[in-house]
């Protein structure tokens, strides 16, 4: 592959019983972009699911790591290196606890917020400069676990507008993509 190719990374657990969770909206929104593309997911030896397609004109790879969400670094690390994919064109999506629930935040580097996922990933790969795109679920009720929190579904109120959000997120990678993290920021950030 060559240095034009993106990889798209969402974050989640596999299995059936994780699917709703918070902690999956980068699975989710790997789905909505897989519709897009028009493939279905295919195992790789990287221990991901991977597309190989075009998205918003570009050559993509949309990845979902079949590791729980604290192992997802070995497989993102093995994706970048069997596609040759550079840190710059890495995006991984991902649940974000300090962003209300359906705002959508973009950036390059930054550090992992306890989120567990990221830091795999952070350590596998050696550098924190990859692009995010982070899907808010906003913080916890009271004094409950944000671990826990994570691993429960979105609320009945949320899911009114999950599949909304969810598309917005797409978009969003998308526009990533095609217009640059600048000009994404300016159109998501203002929201």
């Amino acid at each position: 592959m060559s240095a034009d190719l993106w990889l798209v990374v969402g974050l989640g657990n596999p299995g059936p019983s994780y699917a709703k969770n918070r902690h999956n909206a980068g699975f989710m929104v790997l789905d909505v972009l897989a519709a897009r593309v028009g493939g279905r997911f295919k195992s790789h030896r990287s221990r991901a699911d991977v597309l190989e397609g075009r998205l918003a004109g570009a050559r993509a790879v949309l990845a979902k790591p079949r590791s729980f969400m604290n192992e997802s670094g070995g497989p993102v690390k093995g994706l970048c290196d069997f596609y040759k994919a550079p840190v710059e064109r890495l995006v991984v999506v991902h649940d974000e606890l300090d962003i209300p629930f359906g705002a959508i935040r973009l950036k390059q580097g930054g550090g992992d917020n306890g989120h567990n996922g990221l830091r795999s990933v952070t350590k596998s790969l050696g550098t924190r400069e990859y692009l995010r795109v982070r899907f808010g679920v906003g913080r916890p009720p009271g004094r409950m676990d944000p671990a826990a929190f994570v691993l429960k579904d979105f609320s009945a109120a949320e899911r009114r507008d999950l599949d909304l959000e969810v598309d917005r997120a797409a978009d969003a990678v998308e526009a990533l993509i095609s217009d640059g993290l600048g000009a994404a920021q300016n159109v998501f950030h203002a929201g």
